[in-house]
């Protein structure tokens, strides 16, 4: 079982917004071990030697070619990573399941079939099977031998899974119920209790309707389930009834921090092609490659991507930082390790919001590089524009996901589990009574360690004034809730890009951390203007006369800063990144 090098000190789910981290709390991309980097290099060359020859037969629906690649995958241990070794698997860490999904993103029809097979297909069981039903499924699934599905959307009930109109009845005998490879399903008992049930594809009752023409993703299979009085055995009920909106939210917290390190890893794709591109295409006597504007888009991607790493690997580090505690034996591992992941349910979901609006970005610059071919379906452009779409779509919207990350915050608050609410009021106390001196910091990045301090107190500042005068209605107030959301995921972000830059310059010296504290400083600069920009949305709506100028001049001191040299930073980037044909930080 592989072992990461973590901090030891539990760390709150949310508290990033209340506390000082220093960078040796961070786990990043350079404290991966021997092990976890021989997996990202078996799973790329698994990628680029198996799946990518075989991406135009997926694109055109050759789902033989897809089970196969399963099959493969499961015999390198690929997708069997999270389940337990009794079952087939190689019960491995968080940190190296992100490394695998950061890696097959190669090609995003094959990395969807894999994801939601390895993740939301198989994990129900993990978590919530009983011990015949992770015994009959788990080391099939594990090995590839048969393929998991997970179906929770509905025509009638997308992002609002509670109201699904597929209804289960026990049968009089008890033995079955009516309802309706394998298919995580859910349903309301009796029209009322939402829960999950295994459908087996030859249960009786059972069939799988025609394949959906998507926009993108081409290379995966989307289908709808159509249960025509289906009997499903009652051992086949997946947790407990009533329940299975436990199981439906635990999971795509998984499968959300996944898709952030899936984001990052096409997007690491997208930025190779269009450097490549923008090599070889010349234009007025010169390669466009040494276009200011190009060289802009350039450094723009590799900052992102820089960042993206950042998230993704302090996210699942503090999970595993969690999970090491737990007793694999006891029979409470389970339902234990459900708590650990949801622990960092607002982390999972900034990582999903952030990576998929991240790709999507890039995957439209690097279309734009291509210029006109990138609209020709033969250039790698179109397809990847294509295929990130559905990104900021499923794993549940992400303006649902903006929702649940203040939505989860305030909730943390009002039970207790936070000290959210005495740090907004120790915070408005402070900035109503005048400008202060601040925290001081030292050592290289100590005037961004202070942005990133003040950006935390802009963000309190506005919750609380929008907590007063909504109180518990601001649930109801969405563009606000997401507003605060917004700021959020900035904080995070660039919180996780200072300390990670931190963390290379003091463990491998400053000069070393050159790239990476050029693409902390670019970064930060946008996410400033991101967070002041909605610090003003929330403001003008919650204040206005003497209070509107009041709360405006402290957004204003807190928000203030010297701009960095974006043009030289940017260019400092490009350089390297066009050099080396690809994103590195050397």
């Amino acid at each position: 079982m592989a072992t990461t090098a973590i901090p030891k000190t539990k760390i709150l789910g949310g508290s990033f917004l209340l506390e000082e981290r220093q960078s040796a709390d961070v786990f990043t991309p350079e404290d991966f071990n021997d092990q976890q980097q021989m997996i990202g290099q078996t799973t790329e060359e698994f990628a680029l030697n198996e799946i990518l020859p075989q991406a135009e037969k997926m694109e055109n629906k050759d789902f033989s070619v897809s089970r196969d690649l399963l099959k493969k995958a499961g015999e390198l241990g690929l997708s069997g990573v999270e389940i337990p070794e009794a079952y087939g698997g190689l019960e491995m860490d968080k940190v190296t399941a992100a490394i695998i999904a950061d890696n097959i993103a190669k090609y995003a029809g094959f990395a969807t079939t894999w994801g939601a097979h390895s993740g939301i297909g198989l994990l129900p069981i993990v978590y919530f099977g009983t011990e015949e039903q992770k015994k009959k499924y788990l080391p099939k699934l594990a090995a590839g031998e048969i393929v998991g599905a997970y179906a929770l959307s509905e025509s009638s009930s997308g992002s609002d899974a509670l109201n699904c109109r597929t209804r289960a009845q026990l049968s009089p005998d008890g033995k079955h119920y009516g309802f309706a490879d394998l298919f995580t399903v859910f349903a309301k008992i009796d029209g009322e209790k939402f829960s999950a049930f295994l459908i087996e594809r030859t249960f009786p009752g059972f069939s799988v309707g025609a394949e959906e023409h998507k926009m993108g993703i081409r290379g995966s299979s989307t289908c709808p389930l159509i249960l025509n009085d289906c009997k499903v055995p009652v051992e086949n009920l997946l947790g407990e009834i009533g329940k299975g909106h436990v199981i439906a939210f635990n999971i795509l917290n998984v499968g959300r921090f996944k898709l952030g390190a899936m984001s990052v890893g096409g997007a690491r794709v997208s930025l190779e092609n269009a450097v490549s591109y923008a090599k070889q295409r010349k234009a007025f006597g010169k390669v466009i490659a040494d276009f200011g504007l190009v060289r802009e888009k350039i450094a723009n991607m590799a900052t992102l991507i820089y960042v993206g790493e950042s998230l993704v690997f302090r996210t699942v580090g503090m999970m595993d930082d969690l999970l090491a505690g737990i007793d694999k034996a006891s029979p409470e591992a389970a339902k234990e390790t459900r708590k650990a992941i949801e622990e960092y349910a607002v982390e999972c979901s900034i990582l999903k919001v952030w990576g998929s609006e991240m790709i999507d970005y890039v995957v439209d610059e690097t279309v734009q590089i291509y210029g006109g071919y990138g609209f020709v379906q033969e250039y790698p452009a179109e397809g990847a524009y294509r295929d990130a779409r559905i990104n900021r779509i499923f794993e549940g919207t992400n303006e649902i996901n903006r929702l649940i990350i203040t939505g989860f915050l305030l909730k943390r608050a009002m039970s207790g589990q936070l000290p959210l609410l005495p740090a907004i009021k120790k915070l408005m106390d402070e900035v109503l009574s005048g400008p202060s001196t601040g925290e001081d910091f030292e050592g290289p990045l100590a005037d961004e360690r202070k942005l990133v301090t003040n950006a935390k107190k802009l963000g309190l500042f506005v919750a609380g004034a929008a907590t007063q005068k909504y109180m518990q209605a601001i649930q109801d107030q969405q563009e606000v809730m997401g507003a605060i959301a917004d700021m959020t995921i900035e904080i995070y972000a660039m919180e996780s890009a200072v300390l990670r830059a931190q963390k290379i310059a003091a463990e491998k010296g400053e000069s070393s951390a050159a790239l990476p504290i050029a693409m902390t400083r670019v970064y930060m600069t946008q996410a400033l203007e991101k967070i002041e920009a909605a610090a003003r949305k929330v403001i003008a709506d919650v204040a206005d006369g003497d209070m509107l100028r009041t709360q405006m001049a402290i957004l204003r001191r807190l928000a203030k800063h010297e701009p960095f040299n974006t043009i030289a930073l940017r260019q400092q980037i490009a350089g390297k990144t066009i050099e080396a044909g690809k994103y590195r930080l050397n």
